[in-house]
Order: C-alpha cells, then sequence, then structure tokens
C-alpha cells in the first residue's frame, strides 16, 4: 500500500469523511409496519454482558442500545414478527482470542444476552463461536429452514466486525442463489466500541458506508 504525501492524504480524507457525514445525516427513517412481517425477521446480534457491561471487551457504547432493541424487539412481536439473537459464546481455547482478549466463554454470564432483552424474549438463541453469524451450522439451518424468508432487520454489534460480515455476506449468499432479499441496518442501533486508534465513530460510520456499498439498506431508524 503506498499512502503518498501525508498532506495531500489527510486532505482528500478530510473531503470524504465530510461527503460521508453528510449521507449519514441524511438518511431516513423507515416503519417496521411497512414491512411484511411473514417474511421478515428480526436479528440482535451479540447484545450480551460481555460487550455491554462486563469483561475485556464492554462498552457503553454497545450498552446504550440496548433500550432502542427493545422497542423494536415489542414492536416485532406487536406484528407477529420472527426474532433471532446470535451471541459470542467460545470454547477455552477459541483461536479468536489470538485476535481479540479472551470474553464471552461458554457458560459464563458474559455470553449471555443483557437481562432487558432477556426480558422481553420471544427469539431463537443461536449461540456462534464466530463473528460472522452466518458461518453458524445453526444459522444456516434456520435460513434452509425458512425459504420464505428475505427481509432481515440486523441490530446490535459491533458494526464493524459482526454485523458487517453477517449483513454482508447474508446479501451475498442470497445473491450467489438468485434470490432478492432485503438487509436493512438501522443506524441507530448498532455500534462499535472505541479503543485507542479504533475510534468508534470513524468505524462505525467507515462500516455502514461499506455495507451500503454492499447492497445493505441503511436506514437511521426503524419506528
Amino acid at each position: 500500500m503506498k499512502l503518498g504525501d501525508k498532506a495531500v492524504f489527510l486532505n482528500n480524507c478530510h473531503k470524504t469523511l465530510n461527503e460521508l457525514f453528510d449521507i449519514m445525516d441524511k438518511l431516513s427513517s423507515l416503519k417496521i409496519k411497512d414491512l411484511e412481517s411473514k417474511t421478515t425477521a428480526l436479528f440482535i446480534v451479540d447484545m450480551v454482558n460481555g460487550f455491554a457491561r462486563e469483561g475485556a471487551l464492554k462498552s457503553v457504547r454497545v450498552e446504550n442500545l440496548i433500550s432502542d432493541i427493545v422497542k423494536l424487539s415489542k414492536a416485532c412481536d406487536a406484528l407477529e414478527i420472527t426474532k433471532l439473537a446470535l451471541t459470542d459464546s467460545h470454547p477455552q481455547d477459541s483461536p479468536e482470542f489470538l485476535a481479540y482478549p479472551v470474553h464471552c466463554l461458554e457458560n459464563s454470564n458474559e455470553a449471555e444476552i443483557v437481562d432487558e432483552i432477556k426480558a422481553v424474549g420471544g427469539y431463537k438463541l443461536i449461540r456462534k463461536n464466530t463473528t460472522n453469524g452466518l458461518l453458524d451450522s445453526s444459522f444456516q439451518k434456520w435460513l434452509k429452514d425458512h425459504p420464505y424468508m428475505n427481509t432481515f432487520i440486523i441490530t446490535g454489534d459491533c458494526t464493524d466486525i459482526c454485523i458487517q460480515q453477517l449483513a454482508i455476506t447474508l446479501k451475498t449468499w442470497f445473491n450467489m442463489n438468485n434470490l432478492k432479499s432485503r438487509i436493512i441496518v438501522p443506524a441507530q442501533l448498532v455500534d462499535t466500541y472505541d479503543l485507542g486508534v479504533h475510534n468508534g465513530d470513524l468505524m462505525n460510520v467507515m462500516a455502514l458506508y461499506t455495507m451500503m456499498c454492499n447492497g445493505i439498506e441503511i436506514v437511521k431508524e426503524i419506528v
């Protein structure tokens, strides 16, 4: 990778970020009642204690998503929209710990969904040992068992890791099978973490834009 002149690089990035801000600022909202309930599913990704409230990877940004996801979960129940919760659950020897600190060990409190979302319930739980939920065999089985599903709302964390990987690979899976799909990510219902050079605001926006470039429908919120 050749960066070239630093001043030119930073100036160009400033222009791009300014345009990206405007794109995100102008996102429209989506009404949940406008979706076909029988073919729509809500995915709640990694809203667990280990990312929201305790452990090496906890983030207040993730915790702040809880109340709005609870509202959407209840709205989906009222419309009888199917719900899935995909949650990290790793064995002690998970190779993922070579890239990330130890987190969400299976059968630990970190791997449990936060109480507020758990209290609403009504979801099928899929525990995953991967950042990409689509690779999990239980999720693949669910897809095969629900061939009529073609609209998916993805919420949770982290935008630039599990959300982005699931959204893009799910979209490409449908494309590969020559099937139309609608993958929706509400910007106000996903987030990532702050840690050093990993600026949460920047990474969040870049992940949303990357998904947008790959056919994912990015909306401001779902009401």
